[in-house]
């Protein structure tokens, strides 16, 4: 389960790459994930990935606050259904005001996938 925690927070690091670097296509992208179908398949996505998160917590370096984070995810995905086009429309109503804004949440996914990183490597044993 580690290694898919791994896998996970490289994903959120790319998603935050990508949001940094091309802040427009980021937002067409974030556009077309909140138009159902998608959104309902974001969701499922975002539950697994808590689920993987809360698995791998007792191996990690922060086991507490990557369960905390993995429940975090878990509800997000489990309210997305009912209030994820909403709420994204919130979003992505901010997100327009200019890259900028864009650039600000990529920073926070950067941030967040690279503590999943960090917490999920290797932990290196004493001698």
């Amino acid at each position: 389960m580690p290694v898919a925690a791994l896998a996970i927070g490289l994903l959120i690091v790319a998603q935050g790459i990508v949001g940094l670097v091309a802040p427009e296509f980021f937002l067409q992208l974030i556009q077309f994930i909140q138009t159902p179908p998608n959104i309902y398949f974001a969701a499922i996505v975002r539950v697994a990935f808590g689920i993987v998160l809360i698995l791998a917590a007792p191996m990690s370096r922060a086991p507490i606050a990557l369960r905390i984070l993995g429940a975090l995810i878990v509800v997000g995905g489990l309210i997305t259904p009912f209030l994820g086009e909403r709420f994204g429309d919130i979003i992505l109503s901010w997100w327009t005001q200019g890259p900028g804004i864009v650039r600000m949440w990529a920073t926070g996914a950067l941030a967040l996938g690279c503590f999943i990183v960090y917490v999920t490597w290797y932990k290196q044993r004493a001698a």
